[in-house]
């Protein structure tokens, strides 16, 4: 990446100057030759004034001082050199003099201009003076030169700087691509370091959310996979007592047997569908639930259970709102109460629900009396008689994870209650 930035600038720059110096070596090079011309019709109209008395009278004509510059020479009009110096017969630029115009170009390698000398209109001589072309040349040349110069001193300034902010920006976007390498080797604790470049850093914020959001996927995963054992082990335990029960006595009537296996069978594909849907679900994936239909699917399988302990389960619905969560989230969290309700409550067990300020409640209460201070029930591995402390754990962990809490309101008689977001106008439902 740092080589194709410091070619790019380079390139930018080798473009800029190629753009601004070549039209300026061309206007230089016209700069230097136009001087030179005038230079020169200065040097003739100079020699042109001062002999110009001398060959209107037909005097003796003097000879022009030479230099090591330029050539002087007087020419008749007919073309044959007077005095001075040049060529002995008028050359093309000689020649166009005689129009009694100043005539300026090129004779072999020198430059020519040449003046005509006047008198009431008529040609009485021509001055010519010329200087070597190399000259002018070596000129224009040291000129190119510096220019040339001045343009690579630029293009290798504009690499080094190139190189410095390539250095820059590539030592950060270095970083990230060790953190992303780091995140796909599967860790999600890499954060992406601060560049103080803003487009790096928001892409390095979108890349900590991403390990974030991965994260926290995988350990709702992993947590629901581990937590799915127990989840299962209670309807899978309830089906093995039932099935042996079927067995003795022998000869008993299996119709009721099988009913219940079946219901619990039920309520075990249930809990599947749920533990699937909570480990592949995002977060925010959350709909209106409609409570009374989902109480009565939920109490269905319960019920009987509770009816052949010699209790009852009673549904109380006194809310007049609706929740917003993810109804396997819900169903579960019930379900671990009602569980609970089995195996540690006693007398009848009583849902209700109801509106509590801007939120919705739903008590699962029991004629038992609740032990400890209420915290350690739901602390994992705490657990009481049958239990392996998992279940109200991991209801707590799914009710904080669809925005709710879910607590011991009241030990005697013992009462959880859950409280979930409550519904606005605008949101989906889930059914």
């Amino acid at each position: 990446m740092r080589r194709r930035i410091i070619l790019l600038a380079a390139a930018a720059a080798l473009l800029a100057t190629s753009l601004f110096g070549i039209p300026l070596a061309v206007a230089v090079a016209n700069y230097f030759t136009q001087d030179e011309r005038t230079e020169l019709e200065r040097t003739a109209d100079a020699a042109a004034l001062s002999i110009a008395d001398d060959v209107l009278a037909h005097r003796s004509l003097p000879e022009f001082p030479g230099s090591e510059e330029d050539t002087t020479g007087l020419y008749a009009p007919a073309g044959a050199l007077l005095t001075g110096g040049g060529p002995a017969s008028a050359d093309p630029v000689v020649v166009q003099a005689r129009d009694g115009q100043v005539a300026s170009g090129e004779a072999g390698s020198e430059l020519v201009v040449a003046v005509p000398i006047l008198q009431d209109g008529q040609l009485s001589g021509i001055v010519r003076t010329s200087a070597p072309l190399a000259d002018g040349y070596q000129k224009i040349a040291i000129s190119w030169l510096a220019m040339a110069g001045l343009a690579a001193a630029a293009i290798v300034l504009t690499c080094l700087l190139a190189a410095r902010l390539a250095a820059r920006i590539a030592r950060p976007l270095e970083k990230l691509s060790a953190a992303a390498g780091q995140l796909g080797d599967g860790d999600f604790s890499v954060r992406a370091p601060a560049s103080g470049i803003g487009e790096i850093d928001r892409l390095g914020g979108a890349l900590d959310q991403a390990a974030a959001r991965i994260a926290d996927a995988l350990h709702r995963q992993r947590a629901l996979a581990a937590d799915a054992s127990h989840q299962l082990r209670t309807p899978l335990a309830g089906l093995r007592l039932q099935l042996e029960s079927a067995l003795d006595p022998p000869g008993q009537n299996l119709a009721a047997a099988v009913e219940a296996a079946i219901s619990t069978t039920d309520r075990l594909e249930t809990t599947i569908d749920d533990v699937v849907t909570l480990a592949n679900r995002p977060p925010e994936d959350r709909g209106v639930i409609e409570p009374e239909a989902l109480l009565r699917d939920v109490v269905a399988g319960w019920r009987d259970l509770l009816t052949s302990q010699g209790r009852q389960l009673v549904v109380s619905p006194e809310a007049d709102g609706r929740p917003r969560a993810a109804e396997a989230a819900v169903r579960q969290i019930i379900g671990v109460l009602l569980d609970n309700a089995v195996i540690h409550g006693e007398g009848t067990v009583m849902i209700t629900t109801r509106d509590s300020a801007d939120a919705f409640a739903i008590d699962v209460a029991d004629e038992g009396h609740g032990t400890g201070d209420g915290q350690d029930l739901f602390i994992r591995g705490h657990s009481g008689a049958g239990s392996t402390g998992i279940g109200l754990a991991l209801a707590r962990e799914l009710a904080e994870a669809e925005g709710g809490r879910l607590w011991l309101s009241r030990p005697a008689p013992t009462t959880f209650t859950l409280i979930l977001p409550r519904a606005h106008a605008g949101h989906r439902s889930v059914r």
